[in-house]
């Protein structure tokens, strides 16, 4: 018999910190589009994801109101309208945030405030980083034409 042998595995990775957990980032290899690792902000991710579900209960008519829905799932009035406002973004701009693609200025508290109702102007908006104007009555918010 021979003597017993050691074999060393060494396996490229690193572990990212992020808020709350830490993550293991394997390397990206060639043809391998399933280990691009994602710089999406999670609590953006799951700020999103609350957002459609609550419009979903909405839409379903599990709850009649925003007030009710509030009321029954223990959130405050004010925060579930303002998470329901991302239901209204553009598509693209939320597909930009779920792959980690978005910019620095695309951070939850900027889009929890209110948005051009006109998916164009969306993302004009977020770049200009100018505050808001609330709307009249009567008016959607956003820029004059």
């Amino acid at each position: 018999m021979t003597g017993a042998t050691s074999i060393t595995v060494r396996v490229p990775l690193k572990i990212r910190r992020r808020p709350g957990r830490k993550t293991v980032v394997t390397p990206v290899q060639e043809g391998d589009e399933a280990a691009i690792p994602t710089r999406a902000d999670p609590a953006l991710v799951k700020a999103l994801a609350r957002a459609f579900r609550y419009q979903k209960l909405l839409d379903d008519g599990r709850y009649a109101s925003i007030t009710e829905m509030a009321a029954a799932e223990q959130v405050e009035r004010g925060y579930l309208g303002s998470l329901l406002r991302l239901t209204l973004l553009a598509p693209d701009l939320v597909e930009m945030v779920l792959d980690g693609r978005a910019i620095d200025r695309v951070a939850l508290p900027a889009l929890l405030e209110p948005v051009p109702l006109v998916w164009g102007h969306q993302w004009e908006h977020l770049m200009s980083g100018k505050p808001t104007r609330r709307a009249e009555p009567g008016r959607a918010a956003g820029p004059k034409s």
